[in-house]
């Protein structure tokens, strides 16, 4: 018992992202399904945890 609530939530979930229309880049995703990467977008260097961009405490 109880399930209801989150039941209906991922109803509600499902149903948003199956009928409102998102905004993609399908280029960008063809880009990156063919393996295509662009460098200049890399995010890595933005992540301080992301490996290799570990800075260990004094």
């Amino acid at each position: 018992m109880g399930r209801g609530r989150a039941k209906a939530k991922q109803t509600k979930v499902a149903r948003d992202l199956k009928y409102n229309s998102q905004e993609m880049d399908l280029d960008r995703l063809a880009k990156e399904l063919h393996g295509e990467v662009d460098n200049s977008q890399n995010r890595d260097e933005d992540d301080p945890f992301a490996e290799g961009n570990y800075i260990p405490r004094a």
